[in-house]
This record gives structure tokens, sequence and C-alpha cells, in this order.
């Protein structure tokens, strides 16, 4: 188990980024409010999450540890892997998620691309007593400010990776692009598009 990586941020790519620990590039897949927060060259030390397949080992990284602790305990509710943990963190913060599922918020669950009105309900059924209550910190998992000029691709190629197509991701981005004022925060965009994609 890797508890967590730190090291100097080597790359910053649009879905994860790669950290030197001791002449060892680690690479953690991120969301994109996780990933606004890490500058190239720049010192990081994210907690992680190491996912073991038979063909693989994936390291996801996060921007604190309960965001952390959210991703793994998504992850005992059925159907849910950690792609679709991944997902409901770059839509919703913990305490947004703890929120939906204490309230049986089939809708705000359903806003994550890959989870219907089905799963939605298992995950309600299955986490409501064990995500914990709300604890008032949401905000301050979001991640600092972006460049003004890459929040679009990042928030674009963030929307493609969940799923939405091409075209759908580039009108959500113009969506949103109006309340992009000074230093954009990618994190806060990137749920912002995503809710326009769910009204649409």
């Amino acid at each position: 188990m890797i508890a967590f990586v730190s090291g100097t941020v080597a790359q910053v790519s649009l879905t994860g980024a790669v950290i030197e620990v001791g002449g060892v590039g680690l690479e953690l897949m991120c969301t994109p409010s996780t990933l606004a927060t890490l500058r190239a060259g720049q010192p990081a030390t994210l907690p992680s999450s190491l996912v073991v397949r038979e063909d693989s080992l994936t390291l996801f990284g996060f921007v604190d540890e309960d965001e952390k602790a959210t991703f793994e305990l998504v992850q005992t509710a059925s159907g849910v892997g950690p792609k679709l943990a991944q997902a409901m963190l770059a839509v919703l913060s913990p305490d947004d998620l703890r929120s939906a599922v204490a309230g049986d918020d089939v809708k705000t669950l359903t806003r994550v691309p890959g989870i219907g009105q089905k799963v939605a309900q298992r995950i309600i059924l299955e986490l409501k007593d064990r995500l914990g209550v709300v604890a008032g910190g949401g905000a301050s998992r979001v991640g600092a400010p972006a460049a003004a000029a890459p929040w679009r691709d990042q928030v674009h190629q963030g929307l493609v990776g969940l799923g939405w197509s091409t075209k759908e991701a580039e009108k959500a981005v113009d969506a949103v692009a109006p309340t992009a004022n000074g230093n954009p925060d990618v994190g806060v965009l990137m749920r912002a598009a995503l809710q326009t994609l769910s009204k649409a």
C-alpha cells in the first residue's frame, strides 16, 4: 500500500500527474480539481490509493485525506470501480456526495457520467450509514486557481475523459466560460460544466 507520494511535480497532464520521488517518476491519476493545485517543478504531497488489477497497477492521487477516504469507501458499493469513483469525485466534493447520499438525492448522483437511477439508488442504499456526516469544509478541497489560458483545455479534456463527446464538451466549456473571470478554478468550472451537461 502506498499511503502518499511526496516529491517534485515533474509533469501535469489532463488526467494525471507525474511526481518524481528519489529519481523515480510515479504517475498518479487525479481529478481536475486536484490537478489544478499542482505546478511542474514545485514540491507536492498527495495522499494516494493503489488499485491492483490482474493486468495493471494504477495509482490515484488526491488533494486531501478526506477525498482519498471517500474514493476508497464508495468502491465498496456494488458496481462502483475506481474509474467511476474518480468520476464521482470529479463532479461532487466529498461533502456534496455525503449530502446527496444522506438526503436520498438520486438526481445529484445521476449527474455523474456512468451513474443511472438504479445505480444511484444502490449507492444510497449501500453507503447511507457509512459515508459519515457533512464536515462543512467542502469548499476547502477545491484546487488553487489555474492559469487563465489552460483551463478550457483542462475542463474539455476532463469531460471527454469522463465519457462526453468532443462536441458536448465544447458546448459545456462555452457555457461556463462567462463565469471564468480573473483566475478560474478548474475544479469549480468542471463541476459547473457537468451540471450544464446534465441539464441538456
